[in-house]
């Protein structure tokens, strides 16, 4: 037997390419940096003597040239750190709505060959670090969720001048872009169909109330119902978790035992809930009719499955993400925001 002593296959060049593909390598080099104005054609040709040389792009190289790192940072914003007892990072992983953002920025950014940063910040400390991070320049942009009302990071995310977009309307004026479903209209579906159902003794679980979405579901809620000349509405906070939603829904039935129905804030609080009105011999729908609000699938693990509130969270992360790389390829252009519409989807607790 005798070793094979040949030396490694090299690997193939940009000068390769071109003399595949019977270009220039000033041409291959524009294709590869992503140049628009290249005739498609031209291009077409330049792809495919990439794909038979099989070139592999150096990506540091091209950086240099571009400027861009190809990545972008998932930015998940919390008011403080939180006990032990409900970390942060536990709740936001065990939280549906948060697997559907990634979920549908992630159909648009793989195939755009762009990777994805999560990096959290819920004290001073961690947005310091976070901002150094940014300005060092190792990612192209930001998706910012952010969970309080008064956070201070869109201020100064704008303050960096790097692209971004936010999960959400921000409660105070920002020139940032942002996408959202109209919360408000959601509550106001979900009460109408409460009203509809001829439900008078209702009660509703909140979300945070340091949150907009809390803020805006609630206040949508109750408005809606005063239209219909309903009030007395009893309320507590079920923090968007699914021991708080259950914690809320013992709550109210010690404050409005005589209660009808409940708009519950959000399906994972639902799902914590339910359990509470069947152990207290509340047939659902028969004595409290009960809808959520996203629509994610904690609403169809609910028994019985959930009346409501439907945001397409996927299709909206997905929009995050087409506007964030709108605005990394056209520096400077600002993308207007944009608002997507809920939906009513009836199951079987109301």
């Amino acid at each position: 037997m005798t070793a094979d002593v040949s030396p490694p296959a090299r690997p193939a060049t940009l000068e390769d390419v071109a003399a595949v593909a019977g270009v220039s390598r000033a041409t291959v080099s524009r294709v590869i940096n992503g140049a628009t104005t290249v005739d498609p054609a031209l291009r077409r040709v330049v792809e495919e003597a990439v794909a038979t040389t099989g070139y592999v792009p150096n990506r540091a190289a091209r950086s240099l040239v571009t400027r861009r790192t190809d990545s972008i940072a998932l930015v998940v914003s919390e008011r403080e750190r939180r006990p032990v007892s409900e970390p942060f990072i536990g709740r936001m992983f065990s939280d549906p709505h948060f697997g559907r953002v990634v979920g549908g920025l992630m159909d648009v950014l793989r195939p755009a060959g762009i990777q994805m940063v999560l990096m959290l910040a819920d004290d001073e400390a961690s947005r310091n670090q976070l901002l150094s991070y940014l300005r060092q320049g190792h990612v192209d942009g930001v998706v910012l969720i952010s969970s309080h009302a008064d956070d201070p990071l869109p201020g100064l995310l704008h303050d960096t001048r790097l692209p971004a977009v936010l999960a959400g309307r921000p409660r105070k004026p920002s020139p940032l872009t942002y996408v959202e479903a109209d919360q408000r209209a959601g509550a106001q579906m979900a009460a109408d169909h409460l009203a509809a159902l001829g439900r008078r003794r209702i009660g509703t679980i909140t979300g945070p109330q340091d949150m907009p979405a809390g803020q805006v579901r609630l206040t949508g809620f109750l408005d809606a119902l005063e239209q219909h000349g309903i009030g007395g509405v009893a309320t507590a906070e079920g923090g968007f978790t699914h021991s708080g939603g259950a914690s809320a829904m013992r709550q109210l039935l010690r404050e409005r035992p005589d209660l009808d129905a409940v708009f519950v804030a959000s399906d994972l609080m639902a799902l914590g809930a339910l359990p509470v009105l069947l152990r207290a011999g509340r047939d659902v729908p028969g004595d409290v009719a009960v809808v959520g609000f996203d629509d994610s699938n904690a609403a169809v693990a609910c028994d019985p499955p959930l009346t409501t509130v439907r945001q397409p969270v996927e299709e909206m992360a997905s929009e995050m993400a087409r506007l964030l790389l709108k605005q990394i390829g056209r520096p400077g252009l600002p993308e207007p925001s944009v608002v997507f519409h809920p939906t009513l989807v009836r199951r079987e607790s109301a």
